[in-house]
């Protein structure tokens, strides 16, 4: 059983919803970014999903784009990053996905780059730029080193799409809350409960949302439309911006925001 797997199963036999926050790993070097993670970890965050910093991220907005450039200034590599992953998996056994783009699987080589990420203590990859009709050696790559290949399904993804994804996706689905980049938003956008309702019909993998969640009434809508998890990437990283120079107010400001934004996955009291 992958560490997917046993984590959605315990969160279900107790009837919670997973947390899953982002980090750009190095954002704003290794050290800080570190604490930040640790942070999580210990306000109660159920999984950890993870960026490399990379040039031209299509898919993110402002505030991810801005937080690659710090890691990227700070010195960090894919190797870094590596070191990184198995340096968390030192200390928590909980699931960790890779936001990746796919020019750097390719630099590296596809096979080379999941078997490293294996060994490294990683458990899914996002390539996310590349469609499922281009996926093939990001699959094979990833199932060969015993990683789950995740994949994205947006609201547009149309019936076909949809049916190809299913065929090879692992881990859990995740689901694009809106149309556009990443970034916090003030409102959840209704088409997010939408399409949660529309895949729950044709699949069991477990449904994770992101982009633009950021407040503690996203993830209980989330959670009452029958979400498995929620991400949530920018409005971590705006913390972590907005505390920069000061290495010990943003641990804390991490660790009291993920503390509240995991109590609203937890089943209602009566």
């Amino acid at each position: 059983m992958s560490r997917y797997q046993a984590c959605f199963q315990a969160l279900r036999a107790r009837r919670e919803r997973a947390f899953i926050p982002f980090f750009v790993i190095g954002d704003p070097d290794y050290k800080t970014s570190l604490k930040a993670v640790k942070a999580a970890l210990e306000a109660g965050a159920d999984m950890l999903e993870l960026g490399i910093g990379f040039s031209d991220p299509i898919a993110d907005g402002p505030s991810i784009q801005a937080a690659d450039l710090r890691a990227l200034e700070a010195g960090m590599t894919v190797d870094r990053c590596f070191e990184f992953i198995e340096e968390v998996r030192g200390f928590s056994d909980v699931p960790m996905g890779l936001l990746v783009y796919y020019n750097l699987l390719l630099r590296r080589g596809v096979d080379r780059f999941c078997r490293q990420a294996a060994k490294a203590g990683l458990d899914g990859i996002l390539a996310a730029d590349v469609p499922i009709e281009e996926a093939g050696p990001v699959i094979e790559g990833c199932k060969s080193s015993g990683i789950d290949p995740i994949f994205m399904v947006t609201p547009t993804t149309t019936e076909e799409r949809m049916r190809k994804i299913l065929a090879h996706a692992d881990g859990f689905l995740y689901l694009v809350a809106l149309l556009g980049v990443t970034g916090a938003r003030g409102d959840l956008h209704p088409e997010a409960l939408r399409l949660i309702r529309r895949v729950r019909s044709r699949t069991d993998l477990p449904l994770c949302v992101g982009f633009g969640i950021s407040r503690p009434e996203h993830v209980r809508a989330l959670s009452r439309a029958g979400a498995d998890g929620a991400i949530v990437g920018s409005a971590i990283v705006n913390l972590i911006a907005r505390n920069l120079h000061n290495g010990t107010k943003m641990p804390e400001a991490v660790r009291r925001y993920v503390r509240t934004m995991k109590k609203q996955t937890l089943p209602a009291r009566r």
